[in-house]
């Protein structure tokens, strides 16, 4: 790990941070993004996190042999909304809406990029998912925040308690839900998921 640029150890406060609801500054950062809609468990969802993942290791390994820097590949974020914010309440999930994204290191380039993706072609591995992808600057500015420990669903309570926390500060939520996914689901029993919750304040 010596040596490699890793974004969770460069901004603890974003990507370690505490479980009570806290302000922090979240400065803006460049994403590979995928946007969608429906259920996290829909083939789209899964499709999107296929080609963000396969992009970034693609780029990864292709910097490293060329004796470039190399990275530690960054944690799955989302952004989330809904038309009706009350279809998250009611886990309407056909009308959630979202974003797919994997923090982007500086010193990758749009060349890279398109390096890696011609790799992927080359193999008969871009799928539609590939072709949707986008990258784009993400400026967040003042977030409340906290961690969350247990399964997604587990979420509700926490994000009431970081609404609760704004309003009792004064502010007002705005932009998207943002949740940074600090463990793999495949291999962390439910109860001992790791997430970032995130809301943009005013």
């Amino acid at each position: 790990m010596a040596g490699k640029v890793d974004i969770k150890k460069q901004y603890k406060q974003l990507f370690a941070p505490k479980r009570e609801p806290h302000l922090v500054e979240v400065p803006e950062f460049r994403y590979w993004m995928i946007d969608g809609e429906g259920s996290p468990q829909g083939t789209a969802f899964q499709d999107a996190i296929g080609a963000l993942y396969s992009t970034a290791y693609t780029t990864k390994f292709r910097l490293k042999a060329a004796g470039r820097a190399d990275f530690v590949v960054p944690p799955l974020e989302a952004l989330w909304w809904a038309d009706d914010e009350s279809a998250f309440v009611e886990n309407r999930r056909d009308e959630w809406q979202w974003t797919l994204m994997l923090v982007q290191p500086d010193h990758v380039s749009e060349e890279d990029i398109a390096d890696a993706l011609e790799v992927l072609d080359k193999k008969g591995k871009i799928t539609a998912a590939h072709r949707n992808m986008r990258t784009e600057q993400l400026e967040e500015g003042r977030v409340v925040q906290c961690l969350h420990v247990g399964p997604y669903d587990s979420m509700g309570r926490a994000i009431s308690t970081m609404h609760a926390f704004a309003e009792l500060n004064g502010l007002e939520l705005a932009g998207k839900h943002h949740d940074v996914y600090l463990s793999d689901p495949r291999r962390t029993a439910p109860e001992k998921l790791k997430s970032v919750l995130r809301r943009p304040v005013r």
